[in-house]
């Protein structure tokens, strides 16, 4: 592929993604499910895109759950990929495959589409269980092998659902000691970031980051500290999930609701984000190929 002048290489924007988890300063990514999210992010200047699985499901009119046609997503994900200049990291849940030749196959078709990273969760999405360490090990494991075969480089955002599978461990502690269990066994495997979903608590994350000694990710949810005291903690990365997209949906049907009764058209009339503006965005990267 012949890149134009003034755009980054799929490797290049591959070593910025990792570097970015070592900088020192917290990353935060407002996870999106579509170009223009993308674009409106990176002339914010976002450094970096992430999507979301299940704000790209319910986007498209599926659940989550790998309910979308991986072919869907995929798509999607190359245009999304393709629409900016900076990297671009997916969320694949736990990959779109029932066995390792369709793991491979998947993960081959996803950095040819420009994706430079991945989300990569430890639930067995037929039992729902968590998988065994080892078993997502070696899932990791092969990304990494994979990676290499290509030539190319992917950063590995291994997610672990200890802290939302709570009847597995009902001794205080527990999950936090499974916790760095699962993260240390996934860094040694070749994971780049580790990702403890759901987890909140102030000691518990700096435990995390002590023992792991790697980019560590937290998600938004209610309990956890504010940005400016993960960031001292020394947090990577901090993700929204599909707390970004749930926050449109609200801004949407509060219009909508007053609309209906004949009241807020100034929310309309008055908004400060005009069509020129959404062509300014569409038209920044038009020349991607």
């Amino acid at each position: 592929m012949i890149v134009p002048t003034g755009r980054l290489t799929r490797e290049q924007k591959a070593k910025q993604f990792h570097q970015l988890h070592h900088s020192g300063k917290l990353l935060v990514l407002p996870n999106i499910w579509d170009c223009i999210g993308a674009l409106l992010l990176e002339d914010l200047n976002y450094p970096a895109i992430a999507t979301a699985s299940a704000s790209v499901a319910f986007s498209n009119g599926y659940d989550d759950g790998e309910n979308i046609p991986f072919d869907v997503l995929l798509a999607l994900l190359g245009r999304i990929a393709n629409s900016v200049n900076v990297p671009v990291t997916a969320d694949i849940e736990s990959g779109y495959a029932d066995n390792d030749i369709e793991l491979k196959n998947n993960i081959r078709r996803i950095m040819q589409a420009g994706i430079v990273g991945i989300n990569i969760e430890d639930t067995d999405k037929k039992t729902k269980a968590l998988l065994p360490v080892q078993a997502q090990c070696e899932k990791i494991k092969l990304m990494k092998k994979i990676a290499d075969e290509m030539s190319m480089s992917i950063f590995i955002n291994a997610r672990t659902d200890v802290y939302i599978q709570k009847n597995y461990f009902d001794a205080p502690g527990s999950q936090l000691e499974e916790a760095i269990s699962r993260g240390l066994a996934y860094k040694a495997a070749g994971a780049d970031c580790f990702f403890p979903l759901a987890i909140q608590h102030s000691d518990h994350i700096k435990a995390v980051i002590d023992q792991l000694q790697m980019p560590v990710n937290i998600l938004t949810i209610p309990g956890i500290p504010e940005l400016n005291v993960l960031n001292e903690y020394g947090v990577a990365r901090v993700s929204l999930g599909p707390s970004f997209l749930k926050i449109v949906i609200r801004a949407m049907k509060e219009t909508a609701m007053q609309l209906k009764d004949y009241q807020g058209l100034s929310l309309v009339t008055q908004n400060e984000i005009t069509s020129d503006y959404l062509k300014k965005l569409v038209s920044k990267n038009k020349e991607t190929t």
